[in-house]
């Protein structure tokens, strides 16, 4: 029997509110201390000290204390929460909530408070590099450790208290408020962007107002942001949901005409948006692009067929080096300088070639091995391209560098000094991609990748090659793989080895997991999200200060992914089917039941989903 998070809006009328004496103090005690453990942890990685750099509210609120600020209102938050069960009753928030959310968020903020104190008594520098004075002092803000340890024990109060009462607010209040509250921090997060895109208009008397001048929001800029979000979260939501539902239920050509002026919508401000913003903006931009490409290809691959691949980063680095080898003057042995559009079909055929050769050998293998053995051929391409052995024709860890642009029609180059043009390449491309998944996904070979990604036995027994399935998965989701490549050669301007990590593939994974694996749209935004804010493995994002945290965050958000939404964030819905098909087999279950019930003339019995 599966449990669900409720509502306390939705459930006024079923049991009165829990007395504040019948706190649960087991669990009470288990998520203060772990509460506490998450802001220890958190403190002890230098991340508060490294995002203290990075004001969110000018002189009020910085990234560093936002980390560690937010965990004690989360705590008091979750001590609210009830496990909806048939026959079990729900009671309304009351004063239970606030005083469990108080008293957990006091215990996180002890955690802090202890920390403060064995920071000031003791010296465990050796195992402990973070351990240090510059720690001791942000979370004492810089007035002893006496101030520290009640400072952080009030604001663990407080904002368990936060916590506690978000839980009596009626749903559309609450949304609105954490709608308010995410706008701002986003706003501050997405500061270059804002800026670029302000000061690309002529309006920089508006982003010299909204954004300090060391960097965060102003005061009024934060307000004004606010307000907005607020306004638009809570008049907006029903008409969202809306049109939303309007579009859901069009059919035939009207449902054709709608998605057409989304897409038409979409790449009109793609279009638009890189001739408003400058040169670092354009670089995140084609830095984003690049990973939408190769996470499409994944997406065919671990996504459509099931085939869980760690070593993606292999096609990725053969068409990287099959477009500088063929379009280099400095390419050590081989040296046509073809046009890049030219090479380009080479790129195509020599990297499904390698598809090919190492799907055939794996293909028959499943799950955690065929993972491990993929990994292995990632590791194994990226050290032929580094060995000695291979260096007359690849140049070994020197790499071939002075690649060339792409000319297009003789009339302008395309190349790494030109991010926006850059950015246009990887455009179109990505739309190749998008259309090329899209209509593989409704064919009869996309219906049996997603067979044997269900139950790849049950497959086969149906009739389907499973071998040459999975082997046309690998040759598909490698060539795409090979256009990122090929354009990151041209971009850069050389390829070495050393950018070609197993890394690579990983953080390829996560952007498909984080983002919906088989969705085309989630992809896209996982990309967006993950590369555009953190960065990839070796480009910087908006948030520069998190190169140092980019896998502990990417480590955290897979884990999180999978134990609280392992469809993603933007789910297909074959997808959500097959990862809750027992929930939508019992609530089928319940609504037969209720319509026998009434077919037999008796009272119906209240099915609640359990």
């Amino acid at each position: 029997m599966t449990a669900t998070e409720t509502r306390p809006s939705a459930l006024a009328e079923f049991a009165p509110p829990r007395r504040a004496r019948d706190l649960d103090w087991r669990r009470l005690a288990r998520l203060g201390a772990t509460a506490a453990f998450v802001q220890m942890f958190v403190s002890l990685t230098a991340m508060p000290v490294r995002l203290d750099e990075r004001p969110v509210i000018e002189s009020l609120l910085s990234l560093g204390y936002l980390f560690i600020g937010v965990i004690p209102v989360i705590a008091g938050n979750r001590i609210g929460r009830q496990v909806k069960l048939e026959g079990v009753p729900i009671h309304r928030a009351g004063r239970y909530e606030l005083l469990g959310g108080t008293l957990a968020g006091t215990l996180a903020g002890a955690g802090l408070s202890l920390l403060v104190i064995l920071i000031t008594h003791f010296d465990i520098r050796e195992p402990l590099v973070n351990w240090s004075p510059q720690l001791r002092d942000l979370l004492s803000f810089n007035r002893g450790p006496v101030f520290g340890v009640l400072i952080w024990l009030g604001i663990g109060a407080v904002g368990g208290l936060v916590g506690g009462g978000l839980r009596l607010l009626p749903t559309r209040w609450r949304r609105t408020l954490l709608t308010m509250a995410f706008v701002v921090v986003l706003a501050a997060i997405l500061e270059q962007l804002v800026v670029d895109l302000v000061s690309g208009v002529g309006l920089e008397p508006v982003a010299e107002w909204f954004y300090a001048r060391r960097g965060g929001l102003t005061g009024a800029g934060a307000g004004v942001a606010a307000a907005i979000a607020g306004v638009a979260s809570f008049f907006g939501r029903g008409r969202l949901k809306a049109a939303r539902a309007r579009i859901n239920t069009l059919e035939g050509p009207a449902r054709t005409k709608a998605n057409a002026g989304l897409i038409l919508l979409t790449a009109a401000v793609m279009i638009v948006v890189p001739l408003l913003v400058g040169s670092l903006t354009n670089e995140l931009l084609a830095n984003v692009g690049l990973f939408v490409l190769l996470a499409l290809g994944l997406n065919i691959v671990v996504g459509l067929a099931g085939i869980l691949d760690l070593g993606y980063v292999a096609f990725f680095a053969v068409g990287s080096y099959t477009a500088a080898v063929l379009t280099a003057a400095t390419s050590p042995r081989i040296n046509p300088e073809l046009p890049w559009f030219v090479a380009l079909i080479f790129v195509v055929v020599i990297t499904g070639l390698v598809g090919l050769f190492i799907g055939a050998p794996v293909i028959r293998m499943r799950g955690d091995y065929l993972a491990i053995v993929t990994l292995g051929f990632g590791e194994i391409i990226r050290l032929l391209f580094l060995s000695d052995w291979l260096s007359g024709w690849f140049g070994g860890a020197q790499g071939i560098t002075a690649i060339g642009g792409v000319e297009i029609f003789g009339i302008t180059t395309i190349d790494g000094t030109n991010p926006r043009n850059i950015f246009y390449l990887v455009l179109v491309f990505c739309a190749i991609a998008i259309y090329v998944s899209w209509r593989l996904e409704r064919s009869r070979l996309g219906r049996a990748w997603m067979a044997v990604r269900e139950d790849e036995t049950v497959a086969e027994a149906m009739g389907i090659n499973t071998v040459n399935v999975k082997l046309l998965a690998f040759v598909v989701g490698a060539i795409l793989g090979s256009f990122s490549g090929a354009i990151f050669a041209n971009k850069v301007g050389s390829v070495f080895p050393s950018s070609f990590l197993i890394l690579v593939s990983m953080v390829i994974l996560v952007v498909v997991i984080f983002g919906g694996m088989g969705s085309i749209i989630g992809v896209i935004a996982g990309a967006a999200l993950l590369i555009g804010v953190l960065g990839g493995p070796k480009q910087p994002g908006l948030l520069q200060e998190f190169s140092e945290f980019k896998l502990l965050i990417y480590g955290a958000l897979l884990v999180w992914m999978m134990l609280a939404r392992p469809e993603g964030l933007i789910p297909s819905a074959r997808r959500s089917r097959e990862l809750h098909q027992e929930e939508f087999l019992q609530d089928a279950w319940l609504r037969g039941q209720v319509e026998a019930d009434e077919e037999a003339g008796d009272e119906p019995e209240t099915a609640e989903r359990s």
